[in-house]
């Protein structure tokens, strides 16, 4: 097994600890209509991920995929500068946002394009992904052309081996998306569920868990949507269910106004504010090692392709 990074690959135990969803270079303005959801200025993202460092952090999931303003030659700017190890996506995110020549695309079309990213690097950088997302449903619904893009991914991550992440828009969908993964036999300890943070009903979120499926609390910080204190609740809940190997932490910072610079969250969030809380709350230094550093391990490690 190994981990496939910008500036290649590594293996698990180099990854350190990790931010499992994040966007160092996205531009979401296209459909959203906000200048504030363009984050292209690498030096103001540099800055801020200082304090990431700073805090221990060694690693970053780059979940921006195309028609996300996915730049990998930034990412490996950002990887040199940083001394951070960056992981890059292929794939495409959900309607309305996948690219207008993507958008009639079947699953076969998704999936032998995604494949010849992965097995060949991404628009001629020579750059490999390391992981399919954030592949995308809607609220509470597959749009037709998410029902495509899914398979899609699903072949791709099959041939590959590569894991998928995906996003569920404020948490839905995510016992349909591990079914559709079931129903199509891929490995679900090779599937990350993202944004189970958004999703208020704990009962379904220990339901994903249940299946081996990872579970990513990955909107932390974003305070708009629900309350940290409700986040540590929850996180707590499935803690004590027994459930420490397979949750992944992150804030998921989309915007300029996401940046300690604007008054933002920051990608520091989880070390510098989540942790010491959920620490004052009795956890140990060996589950928060899980949390962030081993269980990402684990869920980004690429698998045997298959035969």
């Amino acid at each position: 097994m190994y981990i496939q990074t910008v500036l290649g690959k590594i293996q698990p135990e180099q990854l350190g600890i990790c931010a499992c969803h994040e966007h160092l270079h996205v531009d979401l303005s296209r459909i959203k209509q906000n200048s504030d959801t363009c984050l292209q200025d690498t030096d103001l993202v540099a800055e801020d991920l200082k304090s990431f460092v700073a805090y221990g952090g060694r690693a970053i999931v780059e979940v921006t995929n195309d028609g996300m303003g996915r730049d990998v030659g930034k990412l490996a700017e950002l990887s040199r500068r940083l001394d951070l190890h960056i992981i890059a996506s292929t794939g495409c995110y959900k309607d309305p946002f996948i690219p207008e020549d993507k958008q009639r695309w079947s699953r076969d079309q998704f999936a032998g394009w995604m494949i010849g990213e992965i097995e060949n690097g991404i628009g001629g950088t020579g750059i490999k992904p390391g992981v399919i997302g954030e592949i995308g449903s809607s609220l509470n619904e597959f749009k037709p052309i998410e029902v495509e893009l899914f398979h899609g991914a699903i072949t791709a991550a099959r041939h590959t081996g590569l894991p998928l992440s995906t996003h569920t828009t404020l948490g839905t969908c995510a016992l349909e998306q591990v079914e559709l993964f079931v129903r199509e036999s891929l490995p679900l300890d090779q599937v990350i569920i993202g944004h189970q943070d958004l999703n208020p009903q704990d009962e379904v979120v220990l339901e994903v868990l249940q299946t081996g499926a990872f579970v990513a609390m990955d909107t932390i910080g974003k305070i708009n949507y629900r309350s940290d204190e409700s986040r540590l609740d929850s996180l707590m809940n499935y803690l004590e269910h027994g459930y420490e190997d397979r949750i992944l932490l992150s804030t998921d910072l989309t915007r300029k106004s996401h940046l300690r610079a604007f008054g933002g969250q920051g990608y520091d969030v989880v070390l510098r504010t989540f942790i010491p809380a959920l620490r004052d709350r009795g956890i140990s230094d060996t589950v928060v090692e899980k949390l962030l550093a081993l269980n990402p391990q684990r869920a980004f490690s690429i698998r045997n392709k298959e035969a």
